[in-house]
């Protein structure tokens, strides 16, 4: 048999993989509640639009983060006999009210914004707003690198909707600040509220990039063309294997599901077609960690004579 195919790094097992997404998830929640009282006191003192919108954003945050905790608890239940697939699309559902969240911040702060547009207001304590909102970028950039660390080592989607929600709000924090200074220092007035709805307006695509992520999961879009090729490269290793055809992909949560058919020669025995199936499906559960894979066994004279689909 061939050495396994290059593989990308190893995702982490499903018991560790767990672990660490609850964590991810524990962290998102206390990242967005020490935020909410630090932004709560600045825009008090400030009165900034810009300010008030980061706090409504923090605010939606939370809600975010908690729906993503839940999602994640139940995404982690193993299969049982009214879920046979398991519980993963907990997450893309998850991901999917986020979205909603998110675009519906977007709207509220955009009537703000119009409002104070037409009707601007001096912006106080400018120097605080700015020193709360260079401590929020540090304490969010330390929450998106752990995110992106768990997302690589789990592949979760729904963590990965949360750290590109809050890699926005890194955005909206830069624009924040200078909206404070360009106001409080520069007496540009409708700086403020130009910049809030620029952050507006960011937002409403952070929303439509992750509901058009999550329903592809709930669509059970195919795997990347690359993780396809990386599934064919293994199968075409084997000697044995005349053809592969009817390669069909899916995510549902942390869990990978594939389906192929392999062509051998007809005059093999059921014994060693079966010994070969069993040495694809390790692999590809090598490379694929936690993935569920079935494999059908065709003879080659009669693939050859039927129509191929999803190589």
């Amino acid at each position: 048999m061939p050495e396994p195919a290059t593989a990308k790094p190893q995702r982490l097992d499903a018991r560790r993989a767990g672990r660490l997404m609850k964590l991810a998830t524990y962290a998102s929640v206390a990242t967005a509640s020490v935020l909410i009282v630090v932004k709560l006191g600045a825009w008090w003192l400030t009165d900034s639009v810009s300010m008030l919108s980061s706090l409504v954003d923090s605010l939606l945050d939370v809600a975010a983060s908690l729906v993503t905790l839940l999602a994640v608890r139940q995404a982690l239940v193993p299969a049982d006999q009214e879920h046979r697939f398991g519980h993963g699309k907990a997450e893309p559902l998850a991901a999917l009210l986020q979205s909603g969240l998110i675009a519906g911040s977007a709207v509220l702060l955009a009537f703000e914004v119009i409002h104070r547009l037409v009707r601007p207001e001096a912006v106080e304590h400018g120097r605080l707003g700015v020193a709360v909102m260079v401590f929020s970028i540090a304490l969010t950039f330390a929450l998106v690198r752990f995110q992106r660390y768990v997302v690589r080592r789990t592949g979760s989607s729904a963590i990965a909707a949360d750290s590109l929600h809050y890699f926005s709000d890194l955005l909206m924090n830069a624009a924040v600040i200078a909206a404070l200074v360009l106001a409080s220092e520069f007496g540009l007035l409708r700086a403020d509220p130009l910049i809030g709805l620029g952050v507006a307006c960011y937002i409403l695509y952070s929303a439509y990039r992750i509901g058009r992520d999550a329903l592809g999961m709930l669509m059970d879009r195919e795997l990347p063309p690359e993780e396809r090729e990386r599934i064919l490269q293994v199968v075409r290793g084997y000697s044995e294997v005349l053809g592969v055809h009817d390669l069909k992909t899916r995510t549902s949560g942390p869990r990978t599901f594939i389906q192929l058919h392999l062509e051998l020669d007809g005059g093999m025995t059921l014994y060693r077609a079966h010994a070969i199936a069993e040495a694809v499906e390790a692999e590809l559960q090598t490379a694929f960690p936690d993935a569920e894979v079935i494999i059908h066994q065709d003879p080659h004279v009669l693939a050859e004579e039927t129509p191929q689909y999803g190589t």
